[in-house]
Formats: structure tokens, sequence, C-alpha cells
């Protein structure tokens, strides 16, 4: 039998014979490496270890200390949570069941949906297969046989599955249990000792409104206990923190499904925290030397098709006709940027010009997914594009990485992840312009001395990009910022600079949104801080009131002044008692809590209470002196 070559991750070559599977191919590397096997990869797709590889390949072994082996062990979960309900419910269809970020799921039909006293039997009945320590088996049929085997199972959703599949087709037996997978698996059931299911929900087939609605189960699995409890510690201090459940008790923001869902209604607190947030960034903005812009909702549809949007994205656009013309509703707001940028001829010496704009932007998606400020159909960017020469592109993207760590410091997220996604399969422009782009954004990083993880062929198909994850205060991961170079729009819209040669030469675009959608920003701040927002952003910085009624008309004079500096404030008179309001204002969250009385009023002081509990009386011009300052340090 002829040889085959294998590329292993160390770039070392070795020859093996065609047909070798991968669980022989980690026993001649090291019986260790064999013995922590779970899957293998094969060029870009994850195989089962007896996978026959028939051609010169790359391949790398996957193992339990991996983010691929936590992926397989909770694939396999999710395979016996279908063993398991269909013990349970053996008339349930079954649907798909993947490995998610942080867990699995799977979903089945069936009549009624599922309740927490299920769950806990589903549980239960999941230890007992896994006791029985069942080997993962693949079984292939061919597609005929594989229809006709669902058919007699009457498992509509899986023959439904089968349309997209050609070749021969796989399932994973365990025990009685068989069920159409490509896999990878684990070796045997016994290896899931560590899972928890979280919760149920309602999914449709496909995620398709138009189709049946099924019931869909979550869950996690790990390698270890010590995994599995620090994790479901920490997805208890999330549920404390859900920005829905804080923002309704803060009074910040609501959805109402008179509006639509997936749209936003900002209450005046949330407002003023929106606000808070973009006065900053403006001002930031401005120091940078950005110019600001406004633009329209609304375009024709043939900006939309001379930016490929038409064509690539309409299915998550809003249309619709004004006097027999078609328009779109924008998506995104670069195509104006670069209107603006056409309004005139540019030199050379004119780049770089910087536009920014708060763009508010409307995309469709499918109610499934729609999910508090995380998931909506309408946000607000904080959308810069910056135009440049090539040679220029290094140092502004530099300038751009400074601006965005600088502004998550100020924000207090200080652990940064980032990864620079090199040339795609299939991409536009030469390979000059991809090899200076990816050149001037991996020596930016460089000369910036930031580590970075480099993700080959994960570009966009226009250009290079970088990407920043910022880990909150319970280290959960954010995607924020994205630095994206662009050849595409510029060719597109044929945006050009006269250069120093005295010819036309296409602009270089960079798109970059440093907070992303102020909505899921402002949904991590919540979460991040726990609504305990500092005092430059908190909605209300101070309420005011009385110890009685004869000293309220000071009250008022304390909260006009505050106000009169800057402050956002609340003044209460309610008849109610001075504890009472205390801890109300601490469930508000508010920073700090002036109480007036007979020595305060006669001293021109006031008594100030933090969310501590901490309190302390000065003078009011001490207390406006101290909180402007640490409102201009932003601590």
């Amino acid at each position: 039998m002829a040889d085959i070559e294998i590329t292993l991750p160390d770039n070392s070559v070795k020859k093996f014979k065609k047909g070798i599977k991968g669980i022989d191919i980690a026993k001649k590397i090291g019986s260790k490496l064999a013995k922590d096997s779970l899957a293998v990869r094969v060029n870009d797709e994850l195989k089962p270890l007896g996978f026959k590889i028939e051609e010169n390949s790359k391949v790398r072994i996957i193992t339990r200390n991996s983010t691929e082996g936590l992926e397989v062990l909770r694939h396999s979960a999710s395979h016996i949570l279908a063993e398991a309900v269909k013990e349970l419910w053996p008339n349930t269809k079954l649907g798909i069941g993947p490995s998610i970020e942080d867990g699995f799921y799977y979903d089945f039909f069936k009549k009624e949906p599922f309740s927490n006293e299920d769950l806990k039997k589903i549980e239960e009945k999941m230890k007992e297969i896994v006791k029985k320590n069942h080997e993962f088996k693949k079984k292939e049929m061919d597609k005929d046989k594989a229809r006709s085997f669902l058919e007699q199972k009457g498992e509509k959703f899986k023959i439904d599955l089968l349309k997209d599949l050609e070749g021969e087709i796989s399932f994973f037996e365990s025990g009685k249990f068989i069920d159409l997978c490509k896999g990878p698996h684990i070796k045997k059931t016994g290896e899931v000792k560590y899972f928890k299911l979280l919760s149920t929900g309602g999914a449709y087939w496909k995620g398709d409104e138009k189709n049946e609605t099924l019931h869909r189960i979550y869950g996690t699995a790990f390698f270890s206990q010590k995994d599995l409890d620090e994790f479901l510690k920490q997805k208890e201090e999330a549920g404390k923190r859900d920005h829905r459940k804080i923002g309704k008790e803060l009074d910040l923001f609501s959805i109402n499904e008179i509006v639509g869902s997936g749209f936003i209604l900002w209450h005046p607190k949330g407002t003023a925290l929106r606000n808070a947030i973009m006065k900053f960034e403006e001002q930031e903005h401005f120091n940078r030397n950005y110019d600001f812009v406004t633009t329209p909702h609304i375009f024709k549809a043939d900006t939309w098709k001379t930016s490929g949007h038409y064509n690539y994205y309409k299915e998550n656009m809003y249309f619709l006709d004004i006097d027999k013309i078609e328009y779109g509703i924008k998506p995104m707001n670069c195509p104006a940027h670069i209107m603006i940028y056409k309004r005139t001829q540019h030199s050379y010496r004119e780049l770089p010009i910087k536009f920014f704009e708060f763009g508010t932007v409307y995309r469709y998606e499918k109610s499934g997914v729609l999910g508090g400020l995380f998931r909506v159909r309408g946000f607000t960017q904080d959308d810069a594009h910056i135009f440049c020469t090539l040679d220029q592109l290094k140092e502004e993207i530099k300038k751009v990485i400074e601006f965005c760590l600088y502004i998550y410091k100020v924000f207090g997220f200080e652990d940064v992840a980032i990864k620079l996604s090199t040339k795609p399969e299939k991409a536009i422009g030469t390979e000059e312009q991809w090899t200076k782009a990816i050149d001037s954004l991996k020596k930016a990083l460089e000369e910036s001395k930031l580590k970075f993880e480099l993700d080959k062929g994960e570009g966009v198909f226009y250009g290079p990009k970088i990407d920043f994850k910022v880990k909150d205060s319970i280290k959960r991961e954010w995607q924020l910022s994205t630095i994206q170079v662009d050849f595409n729009l510029p060719e597109r819209f044929n945006a050009e600079y006269v250069g120093n040669d005295s010819k036309k030469h296409k602009v270089v675009m960079i798109h970059r949104a440093i907070l992303g959608s102020l909505e899921r920003f402002i949904g991590i701040l919540i979460e991040h801080y726990e609504g305990k927002f500092p005092l430059w952003l908190s909605p209300v910085q101070f309420k005011v009131f009385a110890v009685g009624e004869k000293f309220e008309d000071y009250a008022k004079q304390v909260n006009d002044k505050l106000k009169e500096q800057g402050f956002r404030t609340e003044l209460d008179l309610r008849a109610e008692t001075v504890s009472y309001k205390i801890r109300e204002g601490q469930l508000e969250k508010i920073p700090y809590i002036i109480v007036v009385g007979q020595k305060e009023k006669e001293n021109n002081t006031v008594t100030v209470r933090d969310q501590t509990g901490k309190q302390k009386t000065i003078s009011l011009n001490e207390l406006i002196e101290e909180k402007t300052k640490e409102i201009t340090e932003k601590k």
C-alpha cells in the first residue's frame, strides 16, 4: 500500500501507510498522547479517531486539554441526553444536538415542554447511561438505507437533515441507542462524568419561524468536577448580574411588544447612561482629530447594490418603497461615509481623513435569537472609517489600537485578548495589497508590544482584521472592537485620492467601532458593574432628601446647586422614613445619598452616604469639588 505524508502541528512531516487511522498516528507518536486522544483534526475537519486518512493531510490529535476536546466531550454528552430522553419519552422525535460555547443542547419534538422536574429525571437517566460505559461505535450507511432506517423509526427531522448530506451517512451507536451524527465522540459513555442540565427553551426547527417549534434542553459538561463547579458558580454570579433583570430594577430600558421585538425603549435613566458614554466618546474622538458626520437611516436600493449588500446581505435588511422607488434601511454606515468622502477630490496631503458617527443601523434577526440588549434589530454603533494610503496604514492602525485599549481601561477592562485574522481562500484585492495590509496589522501590534494570536485564513473577503476580546469582572470574555482593512468598498465606489505622482489611486479604508453596538456594550457594562456604575456613568449620581419637612427648602437648595454644577440628581420629598429612603437608594445603586437636617442647614453642609454605608459630613462646596474631580478622573 502506498505511503502518504502527514504534516503534524510542529510542521514535521511523517510517512504512513494510506488508510491509517487517527488513533494509530497518535499511538506512533506516543502512548500518553494515544491515551489522552479524543478525536483527530484532518486538515480543517474534525473526525473520529477511527477515521481513515487516504491522502496527504495536515493532522492534529485532539486531546482533553484543548477547546476542541471539550467540544467532543460536550457533543458526546448531548448524545447521552438524547438517549435519556428517548428512554423516558419513547415517542419524542429527535432534532439536533451540537456542542456550543459553554456547553451543549439538544432539540426535541414533544407535545409538552420539559419541566424542571423533567430535567432532574433526565439527569438521573443520563447518570445510569454513563455508568453502563457503552462504547461509541460509528456506523455508516448509504443514503437510501439511512432514509429507510430513519423512516422506520419515524424520525422526520433526521430525514429532513439527510437532504443536505452526500456520500456515506454516519450514525453513532452506544448500547441500544443510535443517532444520525457525523461525530466525533469520546470513546465510551463512562467518560462523561461531570455534567449538568441547565435550562429549557423553545426553538424553531432549523431556526425558521415557519417551521415546527421544538423544545430545547441546555446543558454543560467538563473533564473535572472542579471545572464544573467553577462554571456553575460563575453562572450563578452571572444570573445575579443579568442585564435584563438589573435594567428593569434600575428603570433603564424596556422592550415593548407593541413597538416590536428587538427594538429598545430607553427610559430617562438609561438615556442618561447612554449620553454619558456618548459624551465621553465624542470628546475622545475630537481629541484624536476625527470629523463628525451624520447620515440618514434610509438609502436608495442602488446604494446597497453598489456596496454589495443587496446581493450578499439582503436577507438581513429591511426594504420599503417610496414613490415606487426601492429603498433599504441601512444595516451599515460605511457606504454613507464613502459618499461624504467622495464629495470632493482629495490629495494625498489631506490623508488620513477620519469620519465618526454614532450611527443607528437596523438588521433583521430571527426572533428566536433576540435577547435583551445583546441581540437586537436596531442598534447604534460608535462607527468610524479612516481613509488613508497603504503607506499610512500601519501608523493609523497603531493609533486605533491605542484608542481601543485606552477606552477599555477607562471602563475597567484591562484583560484583553487579540487575534489577527489573515487572508481567506476567497478574497478580493491583489496579493500586494493583502501582504501590505497583513504586514501593517502585524507590525502595528508588535510595535505596540502586544501579544496576539494568528488566526490564519479567518479574515473577511475584503481584507484582514484585528479582533479584541475583553474579560469582565467575573472573567467572562466579550468580543468588542474589530479593526478591518477594506479594499472592496473603495473599489466598488471608486473612492480615490491624487498621489504625489499626480495620478489617481484607490484609497484604503479602515472600518472600526470601539464599543461596537451601544446597546450590547451597555448590556455588558450593566453585568460588569452589577449595576453599580462609577459616578461619572451613573444615571442618578445623587439622591437628596431631608430628615423632616422643615428642612425641605434646604434640601431643594442643595439639589438645585448640584444640578447647576451638571450633576444628575433626584430630590425625594416623599413622606417616608429616612431609613426607608436610604435602603431604597441602595437598591437603586445610587452612588451617593445626601441627607440634610438641622445641623447641615445651619452650617451649610451635607451628610453624604456611599454605597458601602460609609458616611461623612462636609461643606457643599467641598462635596462639589471632590465629586467633580472623581468624575473628571473617571475612577
